[in-house]
C-alpha cells in the first residue's frame, strides 16, 4: 500500500521531464524514477542479444530473464540492467528512437507498469515519463504534464548530446523529435496525452528555477503538508 505521495510529470522528449523531476525530487527529499531509462534500458538489452522488437517468446523471455533496477553510484542515479551500467549507452538520440519504439510493444509495457508501480508503491516519489499519470498512476496527488516548442526542444537536446560528445546535426535531432512525437502521440497502447487533471506547463520560455518553483507550488497546492 502507498505510504506517501506520488508526483507525475509526463512530456514528449525535450520538454524538460528528467532535469525538473530531478530537481523536483531532490527538493522534497522524495525519490526520483526516470521510467523512460527503463525503456531504453530494455531496447539497448533486446538489440545487444538480437531479440526482435516484437511479440513472441524470444521477447517474453528476455523479460523474464532480465534484472533492472535504480542504484546510486558515485553520485548518481545509475541504470543498473543484469548487473551492468548502462546509464552513459542509452542516453543517444539512437537509443531515444529505439525506446519509442520498444514501448509500443504490450508484453514491454506491462512487464515495465508492473516494476514502475512496485517503485513508487512506498510513495514520496517522483516518476517522468509519458504515461506516468494517465496510466500507471491514474490516483497520483500531484500530475504534471510539461511542453515546449518542438524548435526549443530540439536546442535542447542538440546542446545535450553535443555535450556528451557526440557529433549532431541540429535539423536531423528536430526531425528525429518530431517522428518520436508522431509515435508516441498515436501508438494505441499508452499514447502520450495529458491527463485531465493535470496542470500543463509550458517551458518554452521559462528557466529550470522557473519551472521547478512552478511544479513544487502545485505540489504544495495538492499535498498541503509539504512545505
Amino acid at each position: 500500500m502507498k505510504q506517501g505521495p506520488i508526483v507525475t510529470i509526463d512530456g514528449p522528449s525535450g520538454s524538460g521531464k528528467s532535469t525538473v523531476a530531478r530537481t523536483v525530487a531532490e527538493r522534497l527529499g522524495y525519490r526520483y524514477i526516470d521510467t523512460g531509462a527503463m525503456y531504453r534500458g530494455i531496447g539497448w538489452l533486446a538489440r545487444r542479444e538480437k531479440v526482435p522488437f516484437r511479440e513472441g517468446p524470444e521477447l517474453e523471455a528476455l523479460l523474464e530473464s532480465t534484472r533492472l533496477s535504480f542504484e546510486e553510484r558515485d553520485g548518481r542515479t545509475a541504470l543498473v540492467v543484469n548487473g551492468r551500467d548502462i546509464t552513459d549507452r542509452i542516453r543517444t538520440a539512437e537509443m531515444g528512437m529505439v525506446a519509442s519504439d520498444i514501448s509500443a510493444i504490450g508484453s514491454v509495457r506491462k512487464w515495465l507498469s508492473v516494476l514502475q508501480r512496485t517503485l513508487g508503491e512506498e510513495g514520496e516519489t517522483v516518476l517522468e515519463g509519458r504515461d506516468m499519470g494517465t496510466v500507471v498512476f491514474p490516483d497520483a496527488e500531484v500530475k504534471i504534464f510539461l511542453t515546449a516548442s518542438l524548435k526549443e526542444r530540439a536546442r535542447r537536446r542538440t546542446t545535450e548530446l553535443r555535450q556528451r560528445g557526440e557529433t549532431v546535426d541540429p535539423e536531423g535531432v528536430q526531425q528525429d523529435l518530431a517522428q518520436r512525437d508522431f509515435n508516441d502521440s498515436r501508438r494505441e497502447l499508452a499514447p502520450l496525452r495529458k491527463a485531465e487533471d493535470a496542470v500543463e506547463i509550458d517551458t518554452t520560455s521559462m528557466t529550470l528555477a522557473e519551472v521547478v518553483d512552478r511544479v513544487l507550488a502545485v505540489v504544495r497546492e495538492r499535498v498541503p503538508e509539504k512545505r
